[in-house]
């Protein structure tokens, strides 16, 4: 038996955030970056609860890859305030601390035998890549491991996907972001746990991803492209919160926590090596990738030849993008990768999208997949 969730109420398209005009609450605690403040994003959503009469508190010391001490002070300052709603707005570090944040204070309720009242938690996507406003997936880094936390419970009760949050995003950050996009939807599309949902969501997801993300690189005003790319990160977003990830992301987890490589980029760069050896250790994977392939366009005579089109497909859009294509082009040195090798893998096997891998691998599989990806 298999469950098929979508726990987010999705407002999207133009304007989305206007839905925050119907909220009846009496205070919102807001977690975001200190970018988001700097640029006025967050204004969109402090206006509007200023109009509703709602105060607010605004959480702003996330940062990149988010650690478990930003989410302790998070927790402190939550708990102070006591709202009734909490707002992330942001990239998937936002969102995923704001996750972590509710998710830690409930823990700690139950262990005191005390009651958590959860706010309403509202998502404001402002990258069109992680899908965090639609998951049950949330990223913590203690030390130089990232912790995967997976439950439903981490799901946002209402999803805002606004485009106009990601025109000003930067072309190299949407180049990463996208290819995320890309990965979720192809991760999804082979896990063990795939299902008819899943697919139909990471079919959609793909198509999008190479029919718009060159032109949301190229043109960051492009309304349609911009749109489109938001669009498929939140599908795929719904799609591995159902069928879960696999062994890019446990690798990428592992790469970017050793050398800081933003998450998108890590997965873009391992994406074709794990996709290839997928396909030589799964029969079932290597059809599953022929037949992505195929809606693509890309009509190969066997299941080998759709393989292979489908990770040409990939480096292409890569290399339209000047997105690394492989470790050291990221900036890491082969005494680096060597030194730190072991470690890595042992974190990427025991991560949590391992076990939906198509394909189950040994320590010596990731040391090789890693080397593979070097160079």
């Amino acid at each position: 038996m298999q469950k098929f969730l979508v726990k987010s109420d999705i407002y999207f398209g133009a304007d989305a955030v206007d839905w925050i005009d119907s909220l009846r609450k009496k205070k919102a605690f807001i977690v975001t970056d200190e970018m988001m403040v700097k640029i006025k994003a967050v204004d969109q959503i402090t206006d509007k609860l200023e109009k509703s009469g709602i105060k607010y508190d605004i959480f702003s010391q996330v940062k990149p890859d988010p650690s478990y001490e930003t989410v302790a002070l998070g927790v402190k300052a939550l708990k102070e305030f006591s709202p009734d709603l909490v707002v992330a707005i942001g990239g998937g570090s936002s969102i995923d601390t704001a996750k972590s944040i509710l998710y830690s204070l409930w823990q700690i309720s139950e262990k005191a035998g005390e009651k958590f009242e959860k706010p309403l938690f509202v998502a404001v996507p402002t990258t069109s890549g992680t899908g965090s406003e639609v998951t049950s997936f949330a990223i913590v880094t203690i030390g130089s491991s990232k912790l995967a936390l997976v439950d439903d419970w981490l799901i946002p009760d209402v999803a805002l996907v606004d485009s106009q949050f990601v025109s000003s995003v930067p072309p190299a950050v949407t180049a990463d972001t996208g290819l995320d996009v890309l990965c979720h939807a192809l991760e999804a599309y082979v896990s063990t746990d795939a299902s008819d949902f899943t697919d139909a969501l990471s079919e959609k997801a793909v198509k999008l991803v190479f029919d718009y993300l060159p032109e949301a690189y190229h043109d960051g005003t492009n309304k349609t492209a911009r749109e489109k790319m938001h669009n498929a990160s939140c599908m795929a977003g719904i799609g591995f919160s159902n069928a879960s990830l696999g062994l890019i992301h446990s690798m990428a987890h592992a790469l970017g926590g050793a050398f800081h490589i933003p998450h998108g980029r890590a997965n873009a760069i391992l994406m074709p090596y794990v996709i290839s050896y997928n396909a030589g250790n799964s029969s079932v994977a290597k059809k599953r990738y022929s037949d992505m392939a195929e809606t693509l366009g890309l009509r190969a005579e066997s299941p080998e030849q759709g393989c292979d089109l489908l990770i040409k497909g990939i480096n292409a859009l890569k290399a339209i993008m000047g997105v690394p294509m492989n470790i050291s082009q990221a900036g890491v040195s082969r005494e680096e990768l060597e030194a730190r090798l072991d470690e890595m893998a042992e974190n990427a096997i025991n991560d949590r999208c391992t076990p939906t891998n198509p394909c189950q691998p040994v320590m010596e599989d990731i040391k090789c997949l890693y080397r593979r990806a070097f160079e």
